[in-house]
């Protein structure tokens, strides 16, 4: 049985924004969504994620960024993504009925929620599907310094061909982070998870990363979401 979705909207600063919420009977943890820089809350592959989550008894709610509402290309700057982060958790904490409460995001969707944790925004813990630690072909540009900071349980799902993360300086990452970090390798996928000679759809490829997102939520979801400062 599908999980019916709601349309909501929150203000950030003088934008407003969209988001779409979902609450399955039963679910036992709250999931915000941020999409990548390059496509918006309703690309197929954060809709396939975000159901097949929903069916697994995940709340989730998934939101644009100002820019994307707006029809820009450009990302907005890390302050005015932190700030839609935090009121997307705001949002999200009047919806969660004492669930824990995770951020997640798709690629410049989790760099700016792993920001927004460093800067104080409270979490149960942090998800990133395909971790830009660096722009392709540029290894030592790492984007990773406020990642250290952080305490909170982190599972980094990324793909073996993805071209915004080489393999050894991940994983030397994730284990600098410590035992709170958890790195989970897909076979074959590049950045949007897509494998060569695999038929299948994006929201498909979201769709196959719930049962592990899932099952982590549950093993580390202690956090109960909370009323932000």
């Amino acid at each position: 049985m599908t999980t019916p979705e709601f349309p909501i909207t929150f203000e950030v600063g003088d934008a407003t924004v969209s988001g779409v919420f979902a609450e399955p009977d039963g679910s036992y943890a709250s999931l915000v969504v941020a999409h990548g820089a390059g496509a918006g809350m309703d690309h197929p592959f954060l809709v396939g994620f975000t159901r097949a989550l929903n069916a697994l008894g995940v709340a989730t709610l998934r939101f644009n960024f100002p820019y994307r509402e707006a029809g820009r290309k450009f990302p907005d700057r890390p302050p005015a993504a932190i700030a839609a982060w935090r009121a997307a958790m705001e949002a999200a904490v009047s919806r969660s009925a004492g669930r824990p409460l995770w951020a997640a995001g798709k690629s410049f969707g989790g760099r700016m929620a792993s920001m927004a944790v460093a800067e104080g925004m409270p979490a149960a813990g942090l998800v990133y599907l395909g971790y830009p630690l660096h722009p392709p072909g540029k290894p030592e540009k790492l984007r990773d310094e406020h990642l250290y900071g952080l305490t909170l349980p982190m599972l980094f799902l990324q793909g073996t061909r993805d071209t915004f993360a080489t393999p050894e300086l991940l994983e030397a990452v994730v284990a600098r982070i410590g035992p709170h970090a958890t790195l989970e390798w897909r076979e074959g996928g590049d950045h949007s998870f897509a494998v060569a000679g695999a038929k299948r759809s994006a929201d498909e490829a979201g769709a196959s990363l719930a049962a592990t997102v899932a099952e982590f939520l549950k093993t580390h979801g202690e956090y109960p979401a909370s009323v932000l400062p």
